[in-house]
């Protein structure tokens, strides 16, 4: 009868079995017991019952400290202050003004208005464009568009194209009259293709706020300026005609918030080369205020 190693110091082997090679005979030595304090070391280990013992080691500490912070984690609440806003929407503003957002080429100014809208959508309005007097010139070129110019007059077209590539989102259009007299139109879907297609619109969902609805001739058209003719004119370039600011003319226009600022002294309406919005009052009278804003669909 053959004899070899155990862990008690030998094994008793049936008759006719070879010899146990070195290697056999080394994985079957008893592991020495760790030392005080330590855990044990099997970094660099061949032997498969260290790797073993490693593993269960190291998925042991990473339950126990898992158990440790669960609490933690489920009672713990995440602070929107914490992350950068996208747009008005994550802005926890109590106000209107000037906040900054992120996107991924970098943080953008916007102009949030808090207290626009009706019941179910008040407030998180992201403002894209706001005529409101005639200190800021919009016959500007397509790459002052692009950027844009401004934090409360116009928000740059590629920003627009951003935001609304990401999530749905709806357009509230405002007017107001040098009389006082206000109005509105909305929108329930709104959004701008990339600069390679020209920056479409695609605009739909209308809601009549007592303004009428001089966006939807627009929807389909590409976004033109006096240097980049878009238009679906054939024989003119709207913007350059009329000296007019960018925008998505159709062949021309029913609606142009980036014409020439007219106050009401200066315009009796013969002719369309101001801020208008012809469907209001079947007039291309030059409006006191025109503001477009967008909000997100939750």
């Amino acid at each position: 009868m053959l004899t070899s190693l155990t862990r008690s110091g030998t094994v008793e082997l049936g008759v006719g079995r070879p010899p146990w090679t070195q290697r056999e005979r080394e994985l079957l030595r008893p592991l020495p017991p760790p030392e005080e304090g330590q855990i044990l070391s099997i970094y660099g280990a061949s032997d498969p019952l260290s790797w073993t013992s490693e593993a269960m080691i190291t998925n042991m500490i990473v339950l126990l400290c898992l158990s440790a912070l669960f609490p933690v984690l489920m009672g713990t609440e995440p602070n929107p202050d914490c992350f950068p806003a996208t747009d008005c929407s994550d802005v926890n503003a109590e106000k209107s003004g000037v906040y900054t957002i992120t996107l991924k080429d970098g943080a953008v100014q916007v102009y949030c208005d808090v207290v626009s809208g009706e019941q179910n959508d008040q407030g998180h309005w992201t403002v894209i464009l706001r005529r409101m007097d005639g200190e800021v010139n919009f016959f500007r070129p397509w790459e002052s568009y692009k950027k844009g110019f401004g934090n409360k007059e116009l928000s740059c077209i590629e920003f627009i194209h951003q935001l609304t590539r990401r999530y749905k989102y709806k357009l509230r259009v405002d007017l107001e009259d040098f009389q006082g007299k206000k109005a509105y139109a909305l929108y329930e879907s709104f959004s701008v293709d990339s600069e390679a297609d020209g920056y479409k619109l695609h605009v739909s969902g209308f809601v009549d706020g007592g303004a009428g609805d001089s966006l939807s001739p627009h929807n389909g058209a590409k976004f033109s300026t006096f240097d980049k003719d878009q238009d679906l004119s054939d024989d003119r370039n709207c913007a350059k005609q009329y000296y007019l600011g960018g925008f998505w003319y159709s062949a021309c226009y029913a609606t142009n918030p980036t014409g020439l600022y007219l106050w009401a002294k200066d315009h009796d309406g013969s002719f369309n080369i101001g801020a208008t919005w012809y469907h209001w009052k079947k007039s291309w009278r030059s409006l006191k205020s025109i503001t477009m804003k967008i909000r997100r669909v939750m």
